[in-house]
């Protein structure tokens, strides 16, 4: 029996993989779940999960969802005129 990916683990996962492209490619929902299956195996991660991951990521607030020329998985924006606390 092959371990599932805890949850904790894959919302990471997303978020580093959204990070890092930030700016240079945009991922969409499906692209986001497709590649968290590549990097842990179809075995260890379902669509399912990493739909439960996505929707924890966007309802705390840490990836935020773009539509500018189709749906999109982004990191919050943050305005220029905004000050960092």
């Amino acid at each position: 029996m092959v371990d599932k990916v805890p949850i904790e683990e894959l919302e990471e996962a997303m978020y580093n993989i959204v990070k890092e492209y930030s700016g240079k490619k945009k991922f969409k929902p499906g692209d986001l779940t497709k590649e968290m299956i590549a990097q842990f195996g179809e075995d260890r991660v379902t669509k399912k999960e990493c739909k439960d991951a996505l929707k924890e990521l966007i309802d705390s607030g840490r990836l935020v969802y773009g539509y500018y020329g189709g749906t999109s998985v982004e990191l919050p924006h943050v305005e220029g005129a905004a000050k960092d606390i």
